[in-house]
């Protein structure tokens, strides 16, 4: 009997233990955490636009350390930016906007620029009313920071341009910097940069003036198509699908030469999301190829042309395309049986008889 009254004394002990044990943990915890957000105060800088550029960090980066941190009710994002959204919403101008533009004109270091072009961005994101307000002056100073020799500041610029591109009226003189972002794409080879030119690129149909600048950039959009940084090359076969269905671009495009495995783009261990843009971008050149128009020329193409990789007679696209047919993904599925239909000849299917007969990839049987 002492033994099993000893039993409970001891479980009754042990639960004591455990939870002081757990008590004082938790409070342990919830003392680290109040000492962290002692420590980890967010940066404070006045309102003023050049103090938003310096001092504000840019996503993924730490805050510029400070001599003497001079408090402030709110930073500059909750405070400043939240401020003015808040008149915004009652009809208001809060006169940010232009500020940061004033700004821009006034001589600053690079690192200054950018962060005054990365704020106005922000701002005609979220404060609507003054963005439309801008005029095509105000668009012609930030394509101007083009033009810089710092990387980061035509980034931000490029970043901008696009902000206001989704304003329509400023479509148009934001076209007009079209063949300097052709340029800056084709020469320097900056993935950042690549992603921020052709996301502006790709947010509005190009001119045709800029046509002949493009078939001078082909190679560079191929060569980024093909390198392996995701995003790049997901801006740059939206950009190529585009271009893929203006006639006088096309042959320029399919005689266009590619690395030896270019095919690599269509195996199923690529990122869906890059896998389905190739997939439309290959339906788009098969269509296009096989157009009454685009047939009534006999066309010549180099031995390593896109052509040739796609659509060649050595070409090995269809085994690509069938291993893709059981692709856990549905909408690259769906885009690879519609590529395989595609590339069927057009007299097989009675769409469009006045066409040739063309080389298939696939076999009867298949």
């Amino acid at each position: 009997m002492s033994c099993i009254r000893q039993r409970p004394r001891q479980m009754d002990i042990r639960k004591g233990v455990v939870s002081l044990a757990t008590g004082a943990g938790a409070v342990y915890l919830l003392y680290k955490a109040i000492k962290a957000g002692i420590k980890c105060q967010p940066p404070f800088c006045s309102a003023s636009p050049i103090c938003i550029a310096r001092e504000c960090p840019r996503p993924g980066e730490r805050a510029r350390p400070q001599e003497v941190p001079i408090p402030q009710p709110e930073p500059v994002w909750g405070g400043c930016l939240g401020l003015a959204i808040e008149r915004e919403r009652h009809g208001r101008d809060s006169g940010e906007l232009r500020r940061l533009l004033n700004s821009l004109e006034c001589k600053q270091d690079p690192y200054t620029r950018s962060m005054i072009l990365h704020s106005i961005t922000r701002c005609v994101y979220l404060l609507e009313s003054e963005a439309s307000a801008c005029t095509n002056d105000d668009i012609t100073l930030v394509g101007s920071m083009l033009d810089d020799k710092d990387n980061s500041v035509k980034i931000q610029a490029l970043n901008t341009l696009k902000a206001f591109s989704g304003i329509r009226k400023f479509r148009l003189k934001i076209q007009e910097h079209s063949i300097k972002v052709l340029e800056l794409i084709s020469t320097i080879w900056d993935s950042e940069l690549h992603i921020a030119g052709l996301r502006l690129l790709n947010n509005f149909p190009l001119p045709d003036f800029v046509h002949p600048q493009l078939r001078r950039v082909m190679p560079a959009l191929m060569e980024i198509l093909q390198s392996d940084y995701i995003l790049a090359q997901v801006q740059a076969i939206r950009l190529l699908s585009s271009l893929a269905q203006k006639n006088d671009l096309l042959y320029d495009i399919l005689n266009c030469q590619v690395h030896c495995n270019f095919l690599n783009l269509f195996q199923s261990t690529q990122p869906g999301s890059l896998l389905f843009e190739v997939l439309v971008f290959a339906e788009r050149l098969s269509e296009g190829r096989s157009s009454p128009h685009y047939c009534a020329v006999k066309w010549h193409y180099n031995e390593q042309s896109l052509h040739e990789a796609l659509f060649g007679d050595d070409s090995r696209l269809a085994d690509r395309l069938l291993a893709l047919v059981i692709h856990p993904e549905e909408d690259v599925q769906i885009q690879a049986c519609k590529v395989i239909v595609s590339l069927q000849c057009p007299q097989d299917v009675g769409i469009r008889p006045s066409c040739p007969p063309s080389h298939s990839c696939f076999n009867n049987g298949e």
